[in-house]
């Protein structure tokens, strides 16, 4: 006669994190981009040694120097930083309105993750994604630019902190659209404007009073230019200001989308 198990299945106690839902949250948002790298991580890269190659061409021989140091060398990392910080966005952002569009967003919402465990998970996939295509650009530059590195330190903080503010921003990005023109709306006019009138392409001591008044303003500015002072050891802000200005950024945009995955904003019918 066979033996019937009678055993009650018992739930799997996670304890105060659920460590392999986060991991497998976390691995499942870098297979993603990883799974179409030609895609995710070489178009990226072909796309900024096009900006470089524009840049430095336009500008010629005649303003060969920002300050101290060539143009194409002060350029480069602005170019890095905005190709990591773009990418950490289109990582989250699509993830979610993808999932949302598609009706599977349920299977984020079923596992037993808190709010916070979403919120990491999703932002630490976007800044996998973005420290990635920073290697790749960063390498693929080597041929064309002398790059090298001034403080380790704050070109692995900036980067880092960088990714995550586009990572979250996304997040919120994402979960607020309700379809892809929401989408392009947010990237369009907030995520581009901003990244593009941070310094990426020059140094705010160029420009009016009134301008540079907004350009301090910009927390894309400080991301920016803690990375670049990274490579070239010039920065055109305040180091500690800036990177306190990046960490209250980060932990304000980290509680709101911890908020919207609390509440179920716009993920729960």
């Amino acid at each position: 006669m066979t033996n019937i198990d009678t055993t009650i299945p018992q739930p799997r106690k996670l304890g105060a994190v659920n460590w392999l839902g986060l991991w497998t949250l976390t691995s499942k948002e870098i297979r993603r981009f990883l799974k179409v790298y030609f895609q995710t991580i070489i178009a990226p890269m072909v796309t900024t040694l096009m900006f470089l190659a524009i840049f430095t061409l336009s500008v010629g021989p005649a303003t060969v120097t920002v300050g101290t140091v060539p143009f194409a060398q002060f350029l480069a990392p602005g170019l890095i930083i905005m190709a990591m910080t773009q990418n950490a966005f289109a990582n989250t952002s699509s993830s979610l309105i993808i999932a949302k569009v598609q009706g599977n967003i349920v299977d984020v919402l079923m596992p037993p993750l808190s709010a916070l465990e979403q919120t990491l998970g999703f932002a630490l996939g976007g800044v996998a994604r973005g420290v990635v295509v920073g290697v790749a650009v960063g390498i693929s530059m080597i041929p064309f630019v002398p790059v090298s590195i001034h403080s380790f330190g704050f070109v692995v903080f900036h980067g880092v902190m960088a990714s995550l503010m586009l990572s979250l921003l996304g997040m919120i990005a994402g979960i607020w659209a309700d379809k892809f023109d929401h989408m392009a709306a947010v990237t369009n006019f907030i995520v581009t404007p901003l990244s593009f009138l941070s310094g990426t392409f020059y140094s705010v001591d160029r420009l009016p009073a009134s301008l540079k008044l907004f350009a301090f303003a910009n927390p894309f500015f400080y991301m920016i230019d803690g990375f670049r002072y990274g490579f070239i050891g010039h920065a055109d802000g305040s180091l500690v200001y800036g990177a306190i200005i990046v960490v209250t950024a980060n932990l304000a945009l980290s509680y709101i989308a911890y908020r919207m995955f609390r509440t179920g904003y716009k993920l729960k019918a």
